[in-house]
């Protein structure tokens, strides 16, 4: 009983904005006589490693508005300012365990469960993200504000300057908003400092946030962004497609197109799109693909997708905006009306890309050549701090009779502090597209499924635990989502119990994890037990080690692996931001081969900053398996993932960047059951230099080069070149 009170939520006063009649020179100095009219935040709790105790740091933070903006002004005092994280960076890319930086979490719409963050560093690197209770943390959203920092013998001072036209809340006068003014203190542990205090155990962020008071006469709206852009590229390509033949120059082309976003009140966005530019600069996450039974997911980045972000995230990943690969257009509705959120969206899809086909013990790939229209609608109404909600997508082939339609209710239930249940049901209608030749699959049939998810989380300071269940048919597909397995049953359940000494080690976890998973005729596909121990420790570290006991389906076999599984990530120094290694090792399956094998996974990362504006990032990720074969262990496959990058930072704004990725597979062809190349390989290297006003006002100029291995001449070829440039201006009134 103690402990479930120990970890309720707990009320804090209120914090007062005032409204200020004299100018803010934002500067980081907060000697404008503006600031000595606000009512000061001075309270704070450490909330790690510290249990809401007295922080090793003074922190105050200050809120003013006037007819336009929300200003922030933090004062962060530091006994040892020479020991002050800050190297420089581009948006967003901040680390909680290698930089000082503060800000505060925004519930504009006081719903007491989602927020927009803000957040600086000492450096003047700029973090604006959504978080939400249900789906997390989401950095992908950018918004327009500005800020700036001075740093001096006391320690650091931001001021911040946010428009209301990048926030949404309601209609009414008096608003009543929800505020945390935040500071993030690395040194040898990771120091967390809030203006409200974190129970230890509890299941949400928002809802412990100090109501903000004093807004009056806000901006009811009428605020209209466009953002025209130009872009140019010219590539060069092999000789009839023939990878080794040289190159030849294609003819440049250019590029142009709008991206409108007008807000008729401050609950409402409409986005419209023509020729939208949803190009990627960076290349994605490094991942090794070999002996993978499913699909590889890769994060949403492009603006046009991303207003009311959180409202597309379900428990079952039923919208993937990444399936929408290649807009001709694109148009949007995202609103708030009485509690009910809702966003709609519709696109042309002009195809390219591949769409995922799915099945019970993996998923395969077919090139999505069509194009298609597809619609997302999206209603969430909130009960207190819990909610239900409704969503529905359409997917819908312009030149073939196919289509894929998916609809169902979601909710959430909060019944206390500990507890949170939630639940989504899905159905789909598809006609697959009449091209057998693309896929088997793929013969103009129709399929019907269902799919279900539910999990109940319970969070007290020293126990947590979770259960989930899924049920999936074998006639369920997402198309516009991301569900790579159907025809199956599970039941996941994960237990673990928490305490906090004090000295180098700051929090331990012991848990054990347990999962059953069986298709829809009974037979199973995986079960596993895993316990393990995690450790937060000196140096911001975490370190884990796991023990998996396991059983997976490879073909029609059930084939048993025991794995050792071990993790530990440090930031020891402002010079080193970054030491990491993930390893697992023991017993393997070759599900391409369908039979036993041992096997490593070790993954290494690397981030060394020299000076402040230069950033080393090294990725080395391999994976080998081992299989008997002739009375003797032999070397299956061996994969390697080597990818380096440096970032120049000239100024918050401004940065070169390198990138180049080699990933190298080596085989035993005799040792596979279907043909396969003794090698293959791929070079990817990217050249970038971008100057950013904001995050739609940009200059971008850049070099690709792609290269593929021949296994002949174990020569890297050229397959493409590319020079590009963008040019990319937000005007707003």
């Amino acid at each position: 009983m103690a402990s479930t009170l120990a970890q309720a939520a707990v009320a804090s006063p209120d914090v007062r904005a005032v409204r200020t009649t004299g100018p803010i020179k934002i500067d980081g100095d907060l000697s404008d006589a503006a600031w000595r009219t606000a009512a000061p935040v001075e309270k704070f709790y450490e909330i790690q490693p510290g249990d809401n105790v007295e922080p090793p740091v003074k922190s105050v933070g200050y809120l003013l508005y006037d007819d336009r903006f929300l200003y922030v002004g933090l004062d962060f005092q530091d006994p040892e300012p020479g020991k002050i994280r800050a190297p420089l960076g581009d948006h967003d890319a901040i680390s909680g365990i290698s930089m000082d930086f503060g800000g505060v979490f925004l519930d504009s719409l006081d719903t007491g469960r989602t927020g927009n963050e803000f957040f600086v560093t000492a450096a003047n690197v700029q973090y604006d993200a959504v978080t939400d209770d249900a789906s997390g943390e989401n950095s992908a959203p950018d918004f327009f504000w500005d800020s700036a920092v001075k740093r001096d013998s006391h320690g650091w001072s931001a001021e911040m300057r946010i428009p209301f036209s990048s926030l949404r809340y309601k209609r009414g006068d008096p608003q009543h908003w929800r505020i945390i003014v935040f500071r993030n203190y690395p040194r040898s542990f990771r120091h967390q400092i809030s203006s409200v205090p974190f129970p230890r155990g509890l299941n949400c962020t928002m809802c412990q946030a100090s109501g903000l008071t004093g807004l009056e006469r806000l901006p009811s709206g009428s605020h209209l962004v466009a953002a025209p852009y130009v872009s140019a590229s010219a590539s060069a390509k092999p000789a009839g497609d023939v990878v080794g033949a040289p190159l030849e120059n294609g003819s440049p082309e250019g590029r142009a197109g709008l991206d409108v976003k007008y807000s008729p009140n401050a609950g409402t966005a409409f986005d419209a799109t023509i020729r939208p530019d949803f190009s990627q600069i960076e290349s994605d996450t490094a991942q090794i693909s070999a002996n993978e039974r499913f699909a590889l997911f890769f994060p949403e980045k492009r603006p046009f997708f991303l207003e009311g972000v959180d409202l597309l995230q379900t428990p079952l990943q039923a919208v993937y905006t990444r399936t929408i690969t290649a807009p001709d257009w694109g148009a949007r509705a995202t609103g708030n009306q009485g509690g009910l959120r809702y966003t709609a969206l519709v696109t042309r899809d002009a195809g390219g890309g591949t769409a995922i086909l799915p099945g019970p013990n993996d998923s395969s790939s077919a090139p999505q050549d069509f194009a298609s229209t597809v619609f997302v609608g999206r209603v969430k109404k909130s009960l207190g701090r819990s909610f239900i909600g409704g969503l529905i997508t359409d997917r819908e082939a312009t030149d073939e009779a196919a289509h894929n339609r998916v609809a169902g209710p979601d909710f959430e239930w909060r019944p206390n502090s500990a507890d949170v249940v939630t639940g989504q049901w899905l159905y789909s209608d598809s006609r697959t597209p009449n091209q057998p030749d693309l896929a088997d699959e793929w013969n103009g049939q129709t399929l019907t499924g269902g799919a279900l998810q539910t999990y109940w989380t319970h969070n007290t300071r020293h126990l947590d635990w979770i259960g989930r269940y899924t049920d999936i048919t074998r006639g369920f597909r997402a198309d516009t989502g991301f569900v790579p397995q159907v025809g199956y049953r599970e039941g996941f359940a994960s237990a673990g119990w928490s305490v906090h000494p004090k000295g180098r080690i700051s929090r331990e976890r012991t848990f054990v994890n347990v999962q059953y998973q069986a298709d829809d005729t009974g037979a199973v596909i995986t079960e596993n037990v895993q316990p393990g121990l995690g450790m937060d420790t000196r140096w911001n570290g975490f370190v884990q080690v796991r023990y998996t006991f396991d059983r997976t389906r490879a073909g029609e076999e059930l084939i048993p692996r025991q794995q050792f599984g071990f993790t530990a990530r440090f930031s020891p120094s402002r010079r080193i931001a970054l030491l990491s290694v993930d390893s697992t090792l023991g017993q393997d399956i070759d599900f391409d081969n369908t039979r036993p094998a041992t096997g490593v996974t070790l993954n290494l990362e690397a981030t060394v900053q020299p000076t402040d504006h230069l950033a080393l990032d090294v990725i080395e990720n391999m994976r080998s398996l081992h299989v008997d074969a002739a009375a003797r262990d032999q070397q299956l496959f061996l994969q390697r993932v080597s990818r380096f990058k440096a970032t120049y930072t000239f100024t918050a704004r401004m940065f070169v960047r390198g990138i180049a990725q080699y990933v190298t597979t080596t085989r035993d062809p005799f040792l596979y059951v279907s043909a396969v190349d003794p090698r293959s390989g791929n070079f990817t290297g990217s050249l970038l230099f971008a100057y950013k006003v904001n995050w739609q006002s940009v200059v971008f100029v850049g070099y690709g080069d792609d290269r593929d291995l021949l296994p002949v001449s174990d020569r890297l070829a050229p397959v493409d070149r590319q020079f590009f440039a963008k040019l990319s201006y937000a005007f707003q009134r």
